[in-house]
């Protein structure tokens, strides 16, 4: 992040390989990957001249303390942002002009203002490219994300018990992150109890864990921007039969994802190894989502792991590892890591207990 070879890289692709003079970057978490910095409006990349970053005042000051290797260009109240834009891409002689993503708005506006530009395409694609694939740097911020992430864990294990309220344990949780270094959570934390937990995204309320309660416990920790994600099943007392076998067939088909996680490997496959754990064992209708997704600055990222899925992993992707089961009226059951491509076997970034029973 904020690194000029991530623009370069970029630029070959763009540029060289697609016939573009000019890229405009929109979307907010890619301002952030090439800037590597929060608060951008817009960042346009030009083939042979320096790239501008636009902000708003009050992101002004921060954008020329952060942003190493652009030119900072401050959009002032009444200024329009599109005809700022415009302007330079006419100074920069920009023919043919690439984009991640605008609405149809700022599509026809654009257009409208850029009289000088043959081609305008939406390449979104090709920063997806870049993005989902982690350089060194990128993977030692989501190593530590993994291990923030992973304390906040092991505080879940030690502080669900009959009679504390989900939003309870996750305040202890997110404490705990934040106390070790995290810069915050990647997303909302859930923390769904009883029959709740039967909901995927169950998220968090005053609800009381009740004795022999299924809590499914869903987190993640940022770090430097980068984020993780985490998901453990714990039962408040003594687990029941049901709850054991289901824990247990959950906890196959996540190792036998995890074991079919290499590079090349179909994303469609890996899902299939994990889902068809839980179908022999009866339970296939209530695994009810994908397999996983990619995580980066995002907690959802391509590539996505799922039966419909055409991606194929490859080297630094970093993806979640999060079968399930969940039956209306009992309960839910996942158990989640993110998990980084590498040659040879695959790297938990997450770790921690894997036990049902809270200590």
């Amino acid at each position: 992040m904020n690194d000029v070879k991530q623009i370069e890289a970029l630029k070959r692709l763009a540029f060289e390989k697609k016939g573009f003079d000019g890229f405009l970057i929109t979307n907010e978490a890619h301002m952030l990957y090439f800037a590597g910095f929060p608060g951008a409006a817009s960042l346009l990349i030009p083939k042979n001249d320096e790239s501008i970053i636009y902000v708003y005042s009050v992101n002004y000051e921060q954008a020329k303390a952060e942003g190493k290797g652009f030119r900072v260009e401050i959009v002032k109240r009444g200024e329009k942002l599109s005809t700022k834009i415009a302007a330079q891409i006419e100074a920069f002689k920009i023919k043919k002009l690439a984009f991640d993503m605008l609405s149809y708005e700022s599509h026809r506006s654009l257009a409208k203002e850029c009289r000088g530009v043959t081609r305008l395409k939406a390449e979104n694609n090709l920063v997806w490219e870049l993005r989902k694939v982690k350089d060194e740097k990128e993977l030692a911020l989501m190593q530590k994300a993994g291990e923030l992430t992973s304390e906040g864990m092991k505080v879940a294990y030690e502080t669900i018990k009959p009679g504390v309220k989900e939003i309870e344990v996750a305040a202890e949780i997110e404490y705990a992150m934040r106390k070790k270094g995290s810069w915050g959570t990647a997303f909302e934390t859930i923390v769904a109890s009883g029959v709740r937990s039967a909901f995927p995204h169950g998220g968090c309320t005053e609800r009381e864990i009740r004795e022999g309660d299924l809590v499914v416990v869903d987190i993640g920790a940022t770090y430097k921007f980068y984020r993780s994600d985490m998901t453990r099943t714990i039962v408040a007392g003594k687990p029941s039969k049901k709850q054991k076998k289901c824990y247990e067939i959950v906890k196959e088909a996540q190792e036998r994802a995890y074991q079919s996680i290499r590079p090349k490997a179909e994303a469609k496959e890996i899902d299939a190894a994990a889902r068809k754990v839980i179908a022999d064992a009866g339970y296939g209708e209530y695994f009810v989502h994908g397999l996983g997704h990619g995580v980066g600055l995002e907690v959802h990222e391509p590539p996505t792991l799922n039966p419909e899925s055409k991606d194929r992993l490859t080297i630094g992707n970093v993806v979640t590892n999060e079968p399930g089961i969940y039956i209306v009226g009992f309960g839910g059951i996942r158990i989640e890591d993110s998990v980084l491509v590498q040659k040879g076997k695959a790297e938990k970034l997450t770790k921690g207990p894997y036990a049902l029973e809270a200590e």
